[in-house]
Order: C-alpha cells, then sequence, then structure tokens
C-alpha cells in the first residue's frame, strides 16, 4: 500500500513520513510535529485514503472554519462528493461520509454529545 502511494506522489516520501505511514498501518497512534511545510499533509492524506479504501471512518479538523471549507472542497475535488463531509458551525454537508472535515471544536462536541458517530473512525486529524 505504502509503494502504491508512494508511486501517486511526484516526490519521495521523507523518512519521518514513511514512519509515521508505516506506523498508521500498524494500527499505531501517531503525532506528528514538524516545521510548516515539512510535508505533514501527506501522512493525513494517506490515512483518509486508507480510511476510503478499508471502509472505515477519517475526521480531518482545522482550528478555522475558512481551513474546514479549503479542506473540504480539496477533499471532494480529490475524492468525490459523496465520500466527503464537512461540519461547522454554519455548514453540514454529508456529515455520515467516510471523510468529514470539521472545526475541532466541533469534534469536542460530538464526543461528548454524540460518542456512537465515532465507532468506524479510525483516524482523527488534528491540523
Amino acid at each position: 500500500m505504502i509503494d502504491a502511494f508512494q508511486a501517486r506522489l511526484p516526490w519521495p516520501l521523507d523518512p519521518f513520513q514513511i514512519e509515521a505511514i508505516e506506523k498508521l498501518e500498524a494500527h499505531q497512534g501517531v503525532l506528528v510535529s514538524a516545521p510548516t511545510s515539512s510535508g505533514k499533509t501527506v501522512i493525513a492524506d494517506y490515512a483518509v485514503l486508507r480510511a476510503l479504501e478499508t471502509d472505515t471512518r477519517a475526521i480531518y479538523t482545522t482550528p478555522l472554519k475558512a481551513l474546514s471549507n479549503q479542506k473540504f472542497r480539496d477533499y471532494r475535488r480529490q475524492h468525490g462528493e459523496g465520500y466527503v463531509g464537512l461540519v461547522t458551525g454554519e455548514n453540514t454537508i454529508n456529515p455520515l461520509a467516510p471523510v468529514v472535515v470539521m472545526t475541532t471544536e466541533i469534534l469536542r462536541n460530538l464526543i461528548y454529545e454524540d460518542p456512537q458517530r465515532l465507532d468506524r473512525v479510525r483516524y482523527v486529524i488534528l491540523d
């Protein structure tokens, strides 16, 4: 799977990206702390792709509605309308999709108010 993902990219994965992806494949938690523009998003993209391929779910959070809206548009363009949802204080689009982009505040509320909706979630990305 990692090789197929790597083949889609126009550049080679860095060692920290490979290590993180291998941990994800082993169903281990991963925390990536790296400088801006160093390639953290590639790891998140891998988790999203795995959720789509394994019939599980991924939640991608951002601190701001504008960032959530942008990431939603990006993922919807990449993976298709039916596979990506958005939940912010202003918008709810396809909230049961395999990949849902939301603000961190919405995720926090979901954890407290409706934790059953997280049952099939395998990946949580905090951007």
